[in-house]
Parts: structure tokens; C-alpha cells; sequence
């Protein structure tokens, strides 16, 4: 495995009508973030690309990068998982599944 290749990828949509797509490496954050737009680049986006640089030149783990650029994505509103879906998001809480109607209200 590649020192620069993610462990997991981090899932990044720009919104609705737009894919998914899976980042699994310090590179392909890389690029995403030059792809940013330039008046939205802030204290995050910053912290995100200056992570993957250090990781680039070896400061950094690969996860740490990753852990940068899935804040970004987070904080952002890029990030999706299954956490983030309608049903995965309450399994996720431990929401009760399949209560009984005299219970909900």
C-alpha cells in the first residue's frame, strides 16, 4: 500500500445532482482542494491543504491528512456517509427502530 493512500476514503458530493466521489489519497485531496473556489477558501480549507502537503513531503502520516481533509468536508457540507443518510444517521444515534405508535407522540 502506497504511504499516501487513505486506509478508508472520505466521500465527498458538492450537492445534490452531483456524484459521489471517494478521495482514497493524500493526492486525490490534493487536487480537490485546488479545485476549491478561491472565495471560499478559509482557516479549514488552509488547515485541509497544509496537512496534505506535510503529509506529501513526509511530516505527516497519510491519516492525518485524512483526518484534515474529512474535517474540511464536514465543516463544509461535502461530506456523505452513512451516517449522514435519513436511516443510517438514527441507526447511528441508536434511535428506536419500530416503535410502537402510542409511544412516538
Amino acid at each position: 500500500m502506497d504511504r499516501l493512500q487513505f486506509f478508508s476514503p472520505v466521500r465527498v458530493s458538492l450537492g445534490s445532482g452531483h456524484p459521489v466521489q471517494e478521495i482514497d489519497s493524500v493526492a486525490g485531496a490534493t487536487v480537490f482542494l485546488r479545485n476549491w473556489p478561491v472565495g471560499r477558501r478559509g482557516p479549514v480549507y488552509l488547515c485541509a491543504v497544509n496537512c496534505c502537503a506535510a503529509a506529501m513531503n513526509g511530516q505527516m502520516s497519510a491519516e492525518e491528512a485524512r483526518k484534515s481533509f474529512s474535517s474540511f468536508a464536514r465543516i463544509t457540507g461535502l461530506l456523505r456517509d452513512r451516517a449522514q443518510s435519513p436511516i443510517g444517521r438514527d441507526a447511528y444515534r441508536g434511535a428506536p427502530q419500530n416503535r410502537p405508535a402510542s409511544e412516538s407522540q
